[in-house]
């Protein structure tokens, strides 16, 4: 299975919109960072025909060593979450891909 990486996508965008590449690499880590921002603040990040990026909040729980059974607590955190679009699960199905948005 193929990653693709930062610098895989800064060239996409030189190749596609025609910035230099510094200026391609520049515009997709303000994308990053500002979606990076908006999460760690607490909101949520729709990218249209894609997806959404969710921040939730998980209490505090018990858990057990799979190994002894021990009781472990679990600290209270938050979790990244992502609720793919209708429209990309549908091209990764191999579906039509349907006309209205989520």
């Amino acid at each position: 299975m193929n990653t693709i990486t930062r610098a895989q996508l800064a060239e996409a965008i030189y190749a596609q919109v025609g910035l230099s590449r510094n200026e391609s690499a520049e515009l997709l880590e303000d994308v990053l960072e500002r979606v990076s921002a908006a999460l760690e603040s607490g909101r949520a990040v729709k990218i249209s025909a894609f997806g959404t990026f969710t921040v939730r909040q998980k209490g505090l729980r018990v858990g057990r060593n799979p190994k002894t059974g021990v009781e472990v607590p679990i600290m209270p955190r938050r979790v990244l979450s992502f609720r793919p679009s209708q429209v990309l699960k549908a091209r990764l199905n191999g579906e039509t891909v349907p006309t209205t948005d989520e």
